[in-house]
């Protein structure tokens, strides 16, 4: 069964302290968004990490392409 944008959002939520999750995908390949007051003071490849953390083993499983914009709450501007 292919993954979907919200069991991705929900799977990066239920693992990472989010203000704002947007996940949008074909079932292969996904764009995601997450505001993450754990990203302050990180690097970009530090707050991708958080989230591969987050999704664990379904980064190799189910998810086969994730593009990340990871911002901080003072970074994000809706």
């Amino acid at each position: 069964m292919l993954p979907t944008p919200e069991r991705i959002k929900e799977y990066i939520s239920n693992g990472l302290e989010c203000t704002h999750v947007e996940v949008d995908g074909d079932g292969q390949h996904f764009t995601a968004v997450i505001v993450s007051p754990a990203f302050v003071g990180k690097r970009s490849i530090q707050r991708h990490q958080l989230v591969y953390a987050a999704l664990g083993d379904r980064m190799r499983e189910e998810i086969h392409a994730l593009s990340m914009k990871t911002l901080t709450p003072e970074e994000y501007q809706p």
